[in-house]
């Protein structure tokens, strides 16, 4: 771990016997918040991309939902001092962006495949964004600086995501390799 990855003035807290390892929660926490990035562009990304179907009817208010998500969880690190560290955001920015290119089968235009690998990556995504409330939600307990209520919600939102996602995926999955699509 580098020097520029722990909050200043972390160390103490690092210390005191049953207080947040603030320094680790701010490598954890810029850890989700990369996810978070390429997660809230890969959704636009693929809303896009089906922009007038009615997978990207159902994709569009999601990808609205999990960029919200992203700024709650940007709120939550301002509220226990943990800097996003912007350099992480871009590299994960980078790969998701490098990610488009990556060959499909097709040339020209998008494989049948490309929707159920992106509505898995989505997938994956919403799940680990779960992990990260989920944790929250457990130290909320504890730290009055974590609202409770609010990550019972976020926890609920990322639950429903999470069931569109795999409804989505399933139809997808049955339209490509049964080809129905």
């Amino acid at each position: 771990m580098s020097t520029s990855d722990v909050p200043r003035g972390s160390a103490t807290s690092a210390r005191r016997p049953g207080s947040l390892r603030v320094d680790l929660l701010g490598i954890y926490l810029n850890d989700h918040l990369t996810g978070a990035t390429v997660g809230t562009r890969r959704a636009h990304y693929v809303a896009q991309a089906q922009h007038g179907t009615p997978l990207g009817r159902v994709l569009q208010p999601l990808a609205k939902e999990i960029a919200e998500d992203r700024r709650s969880l940007l709120a939550i690190m301002g509220r226990l001092g943990v800097p996003a560290r912007r350099y992480k955001v871009l590299a994960g920015t980078a790969a998701e962006w490098a990610g488009r290119f990556k060959p499909n089968g097709r040339v020209v235009r998008r494989s049948p495949l490309t929707t159920v690998v992106e509505l898995e990556f989505l997938l994956l995504g919403v799940e680990g964004k779960a992990a990260g409330w989920r944790m929250l939600r457990a130290l909320a307990d504890t730290d009055e600086r974590l609202d409770p209520r609010q990550l019972d919600e976020l926890l609920e939102r990322a639950e429903r995501q999470l069931r569109t996602l795999e409804e989505l995926r399933f139809t997808a999955t049955q339209e490509v390799f049964r080809g129905r699509g």
